[in-house]
Order: structure tokens, then C-alpha cells, then sequence
């Protein structure tokens, strides 16, 4: 080979590759035989948080080892607090010094923080063993599990850490939302909210009208409303892996909202950040002319239904708020970038290509200011 020859090697990414999401109630029963045909292993790093753990650890651990699979229970500190590289130091030590390998794996059964900081040490450790999601809160089941992204949350805000890393497999078992608290139920209904408002408005409209059936966890509603909240994740991901399209869309309400986390201490549920987050875009985009008027009203009466927050359940300030914007992952040239609804159902596409905004400085001060107040936004 001469010195100026250029010799490439084309390999397919490991980190993302297709993988079952299974939707059934009761299926829970079932994940021994199928994490040990989905993602094969010489042991199995079962990481729950605390509060999971109290309901469900024994059980699950003991019906991994009955069907022969080695299987250790790790458990980690509930909470979004606890969503940092410390907790994710100290699961990777602990897989460690239990002499775990590279032929081992990660069965991350919890919420969207324990799926987020298991999938994130499923990615690194080794330099990369297979996962399994068992989401057990409603937000997990329809947003975090789907889609391959992992990572922990920094001073700086959230998710700024992290790999892509796709499971083997998700499960999905409604039946454990029996014992999700009625608060974090209606979080997770926050980002079923925002599927059908990025992308089907007939879906956001069956949300509202069943918001009785789905907060008295009705099987039918919500195996209907996790169903079809993968699927549009899923196929929006699967567009777009690595989010450098389309996929941005899914951030719809998530600029503010995590703006909205961070300065809170990350004391206030995801999902109502969300809720907040989506109206005060919503705002924003029909101040800035991108979003049809009215809008942001439907966007209040669909989380009123679901008894989530229309405007931050905590102070904000809207300097605070903007600042921590700036260091988004969407921000450009430390401006803040967002998603933005053309109409209920259909995300706005940007004028310049691509699919997040910027807004005017003084249309976001002073819309941010009244969002943050609760103020109507005219």
C-alpha cells in the first residue's frame, strides 16, 4: 500500500440496531426466557432503583436464577437527582468488582432514569454489552425506553452526557402501573400529549377525550395510548437515529422543560416540566408567527383534562430560564433552538432547513416571562 493511498473500511454502527418492543400485560413473567433469547449472556446486571426494587427485585432476580441465568441485583437511588455519572461510577464498579464481562449484560427495570443512566453504563462498560429496558413508569414506556439514547444529567443540564445505544429488547407491561403514584402517571401522559401533538392530531385529540379512562388505568386505554405513542416514536427514530433530521421534533416542549428542571433542582417531575415546556413553545411559535393561532389553547385543555400543570409548578425567572437554554444540546453558537408546532399534528419545519428555531430575543424574554407567571400569552 503506497503512502498516499487511502484504504476504507465501511462498518456498520453497533451501537443502533433494530430491536422488539413487546406490549402485553402480564409479559413481565416472561423476561427470563426472553432476555436470555434476546440478549444471551454469562450473567445478568439487574439495575432497579430503590423504590422499584421494594416492589419487584426479589421476585425478578429470583425467576432469572430459577431459569439457571446468573443474575445480581443493583440498586440505585430513585429519582432525577441521582441521574449523574456518580450513580453511573458507582453501577459500573459494582459490575466490576462482581467480575462481570464483556459477555455479560444490563436489564435496566425502572423509570426513565434508570433506563437512561443502565443504558448509558450497558454502552460504556466493556466498551459495550447488551441491554434489556423493562420500563415501569408510563413516561419510560412511551418516551425513554424508545430509541436507542442513554445518559446522565450534569450542573450544566440534562442529558449533555451520554451514547447511543439501542436494546435488544424492551418489555412492556401495563399491569405494573398499579403502584406508579397517580403524579408520575399524569408525567407520562405529558409526552403522550406531545406524540399526537408533533405528529397525529387524531391521537391527540383520542387523548383528551379519554383522559377518564387513562387516568383510571382502563387496560384497553392504555394499552391503546402506549401502542401507538411507540409507534410514533419509533418510527420517527428509527428516521432518524442519531438526531441530526427530523427526530428534533420529539424535543418539542423539552427546551423549556429542561430549562425549567434544571433551575428547580430537578424537583419537580419531567413530565409537568413538559407539560409547561410545551405550552410556553407552543406560545412561542404563534408569537413568532410559526404556529396557527389557537393552539397553545388546545395544548392547555388536553393537560387540564389529564390534571398536568399548563405553566411551571415552581418560581421561574426567565433570564435563568433563558441562560440555561443556551446550553441546550439543540443551541447553535450558544443561541437556544426550538422545536416548534406548525399545528396541532404536524411539526413546523425551519425556513432555513431543518427542524428547530430560533426566536426573537424579545419575543422570548416576554414570552418566557408571562409563561413562567402563568400569565394568558397574547
Amino acid at each position: 500500500m503506497s503512502s498516499d493511498e487511502v484504504l476504507r473500511v465501511d462498518v456498520p454502527p453497533p451501537e443502533l440496531r433494530p430491536y422488539e418492543i413487546r406490549v402485553r400485560a402480564g409479559i413481565l413473567d416472561e423476561l427470563p426466557a426472553r432476555a436470555a433469547a434476546a440478549a444471551p449472556a454469562a450473567a445478568y446486571a439487574v439495575v432497579m432503583p430503590d423504590d422499584v426494587a421494594a416492589l419487584y427485585g426479589e421476585r425478578v432476580r429470583d425467576a432469572l436464577n430459577q431459569a439457571g441465568l446468573r443474575a445480581e441485583l443493583l440498586v440505585i437511588p430513585a429519582g432525577e437527582a441521582h441521574k449523574t455519572r456518580a450513580t453511573w461510577a458507582a453501577v459500573t464498579d459494582r459490575m466490576l468488582a462482581l467480575r462481570f464481562g464483556r459477555d455479560s449484560a444490563v436489564i435496566a427495570i425502572g423509570g426513565g432514569v434508570t433506563g437512561d443512566v443502565a443504558g448509558f453504563v450497558a454502552a460504556t462498560y466493556m466498551r459495550g454489552v447488551p441491554c434489556v429496558q423493562v420500563p415501569t413508569t408510563l413516561l419510560a414506556m412511551i418516551d425513554a425506553s424508545v430509541g436507542g439514547k442513554t445518559g446522565v444529567d450534569t450542573d450544566a443540564g440534562k442529558n449533555l452526557v451520554g451514547a447511543f445505544h439501542s436494546p435488544r429488547l424492551v418489555l412492556v407491561d401495563p399491569l405494573v402501573l398499579r403502584t406508579l403514584p397517580q403524579a408520575e402517571l399524569r408525567a407520562g401522559m405529558a409526552e403522550a400529549v406531545k406524540h399526537g401533538a408533533i405528529a397525529d392530531e387524531a391521537y391527540f385529540a383520542w387523548i383528551t377525550s379519554h383522559a377518564d379512562s387513562l387516568l383510571a388505568l382502563e387496560a384497553e386505554s392504555l394499552e391503546h395510548l402506549i401502542s401507538r405513542s411507540v409507534e410514533l416514536k419509533a418510527g420517527i427514530a428509527a428516521e432518524d437515529p442519531y438526531e441530526r433530521g427530523r427526530r428534533a421534533i420529539l424535543n418539542f416542549g423539552h427546551t423549556v422543560g429542561h430549562a425549567l428542571e434544571l433551575q428547580a433542582g430537578y424537583a419537580m417531575p419531567h413530565g409537568f416540566a413538559v407539560a409547561a415546556g410545551m405550552v410556553a413553545e407552543a406560545a412561542l411559535g404563534e408569537a413568532a408567527g410559526v404556529t396557527e393561532g389557537g393552539t397553545r389553547a388546545r395544548i392547555v385543555d388536553a393537560l387540564q383534562a389529564l390534571g398536568l400543570p399548563s405553566a411551571s409548578p415552581v418560581p421561574a425567572d426567565a433570564t435563568a430560564l433563558i441562560a440555561a437554554m443556551r446550553l441546550d444540546k439543540k443551541a447553535r453558537a450558544a443561541e437556544p433552538r426550538f422545536a416548534l408546532l406548525e399545528r396541532i399534528g404536524q411539526a413546523a419545519a425551519a425556513p432555513a432547513g431543518g427542524w428547530t428555531h430560533t426566536v426573537a430575543a424579545d419575543v422570548l424574554e416576554r414570552t418566557l416571562t408571562q409563561a413562567a407567571e402563568g400569565d394568558p400569552v397574547v
